[in-house]
């Protein structure tokens, strides 16, 4: 695993061991900053984050090789922190109001390659190994279903 140089790519991961360390589960965006929290995100990290007004900031997720956009989740601190010490895409859910880490209950795991921050900091660009699906509708990305047409 190495550390990229560039100021906005906050790490290469290297796919995890079969068996990781599970974070236990936290009350989620919008919840006061954990002060005793044993491994919150990098302050650093988290001190340049623009986030909405729920605390999240989208997530757009990248095949690594060949540059197909998979999908787009929503991150707060927690989700970004598991991402990048586990090498697992962990998202929130804002519907289910929890975290969830895709491909645990589907099988469609998203091994991270690559995660940076745009140039404004308020959108994070995951780039993944995709296994399966990565549309909860079973289709390849969750852009294969609905394509506008676009005039000459």
């Amino acid at each position: 695993m190495r550390k990229s140089h560039h100021p906005r790519m906050l790490r290469d991961v290297a796919r995890p061991a079969a068996t990781t360390r599970r974070t236990p589960a936290v009350t989620g965006p919008g919840a006061p900053v954990r002060q005793n929290c044993p491994m919150p995100l990098d302050p650093k990290i988290a001190g340049r984050l623009k986030r909405d007004r729920d605390g999240l900031v989208p997530a757009v997720v990248q095949q690594h090789d060949t540059g197909e956009v998979l999908m787009l989740a929503w991150m707060d601190d927690e989700a970004l922190h598991r991402t990048l010490t586990t090498g697992r895409a962990t998202y929130w859910s804002r519907s289910r109001r929890s975290y969830w880490v895709k491909g645990e209950t589907s099988g469609h795991v998203q091994w991270v390659k690559h995660v940076a921050l745009d140039c404004d900091a308020d959108t994070i660009l995951l780039r993944v190994d995709q296994v399966g699906a990565a549309c909860h509708t079973g289709d390849r990305t969750c852009f294969d279903a609905d394509v506008l047409e676009v005039a000459p």
